[in-house]
């Protein structure tokens, strides 16, 4: 377990949390050889489905590769009710953006769509600009204690949390003490329960490597000891629940609550742009509107993301989100079959393939690329030095015969 506010932590100052030129400088190699690879910065214009033409210039000129990059696992990015939504939301206004704090002056259509929000999941949501933006408005609150009752919680973060959340470590440390302890390590959550009177565990719902959080015995430690819960369902929202409420929110109670909060994304599952907080109560809320840094003094999220998410509501409101539900579940089922991983037989839309060497993982990503499919190759500092690989995300537009293709093409590089 890391005491991240020790002195003994590896030699560190107190409050240490980051070493950029470190990072720097151990992944600089493999950035450059992605980069060089054709891996990285890619550029593209969708064409139907998961496929897009690689490249800049001249359509016809241009190869197509089948994606399995992109997060939007439902397949709503490409939606006509989605774009259709954006483009209304702009003609509305004739406007993109208010240069405008939002203490001071909003869109209509933005209160439209938090309201939507707040009824399909049964929370008081705001919308921001960015899953990160959102994550930056709600850690200094968490770490003040304006959330638990005015006394500051020790604040513990999965040490797999997203960069995301981890990025504000240092902001928390200001206010509080901060630790990390490993993976999904319920035992030593447990543990500091005991120790400590105010705790708030901070996590992902659904893991961007794969994998995800133990809800259920996170919420019998929140009865047990009022353990505050913090967690980012970006990758999760959208693909569990009635009205998508995701991973984390449809093992919730109807009533949310005092000590929970959810963020999860707007953009991925949700298929528009921008990311939102779920909050419980409405005194949360007022907390959020008047103190939440980007909330006060920053623009809120763009006419055309706001009217994209409300194209977005339309579809979770219909049959048709339970019926791209189930089409992602069967092309899960059909990767799995093929290709063996740790995340096998979850339904959970990420696949890992494990590498280990960087220079091969980069090596079998560019194979895969010019067999027509564009997967995410993995390394540090996204993963630990030596544990690189290759990701996969598998959406419900995905054709059963390109998955099949993928699996021939990770098969035949031993990959599977």
């Amino acid at each position: 377990m890391q005491h991240g506010s020790s002195p003994s932590n590896g030699g560190r100052p107190i409050g240490h949390f980051r070493n950029t030129a470190y990072m720097i400088n151990k992944s600089r190699p493999y950035f450059d050889a992605a980069h060089t690879a054709g891996l990285m910065a890619v550029q593209g214009r969708s064409t139907t489905g998961r496929r897009f033409v690689l490249g800049t210039g001249p359509l016809d000129s241009r190869p197509e590769i089948i994606d399995f990059v992109r997060c939007s696992y439902l397949g709503l990015d490409n939606h006509p009710v989605v774009v259709a939504g954006a483009i209304d939301a702009i003609e509305a206004h004739q406007s993109l953006h208010w240069s405008c704090a939002r203490t001071r002056l909003n869109f209509d259509l933005l209160a439209e769509l938090e309201s939507n929000l707040s009824q399909m999941f049964d929370a008081r949501v705001l919308a921001f600009s960015t899953v990160m933006l959102a994550n930056l408005g709600a850690m200094p609150l968490l770490a003040s204690g304006q959330l638990t009752g005015g006394k500051k919680p020790l604040v513990v973060f999965d040490r797999s949390a997203h960069i995301s959340l981890a990025y504000h470590k240092p902001i928390i440390a200001d206010e509080t003490q901060v630790e990390t302890i490993a993976h999904n390590d319920i035992g030593a959550l447990e543990r500091l329960c005991h120790e400590h009177s105010v705790l708030a565990y901070v996590c992902d719902g659904v893991y961007s490597m794969g994998g995800n959080a133990p809800i259920e015995e996170l919420r019998q430690l929140q009865e047990r000891y009022g353990l505050f819960l913090y967690i980012d369902d970006a990758h999760g929202i959208s693909l569990f629940g009635t009205r998508g409420e995701g991973f984390a929110r449809s093992q919730f109670p109807r009533v949310l609550g005092e000590r929970t909060i959810i963020v999860a994304s707007l953009a991925k599952g949700f298929g528009a742009s921008g990311g939102m907080l779920m909050l419980g109560t409405t005194e949360q809320e007022a907390l959020f509107r008047r103190y939440s840094i980007p909330y006060a003094f920053s623009v809120a999220p763009n006419l055309a993301a706001v009217g994209a998410a409300l194209g977005s509501c339309k579809i979770h409101r219909s049959a048709e989100l339970g019926e791209r539900q189930w089409r992602l579940a069967q092309r899960i089922e059909v990767f799995d079959r093929r290709v063996v991983t740790a995340e096998q037989g979850n339904s959970l839309p990420i696949r890992m393939i494990p590498i280990g060497s960087e220079a091969r993982a980069i090596a079998i990503a560019k194979e895969l690329l010019n067999s027509g499919f564009y997967t995410s190759v993995t390394f540090f500092p996204t993963v630990a030095q030596g544990e690189a690989g290759i990701r996969v995300c598998i959406t419900a537009d995905h054709e059963d015969r390109d998955i099949e293709r993928l699996c021939n093409c990770i098969l035949e590089n031993n990959m599977g």
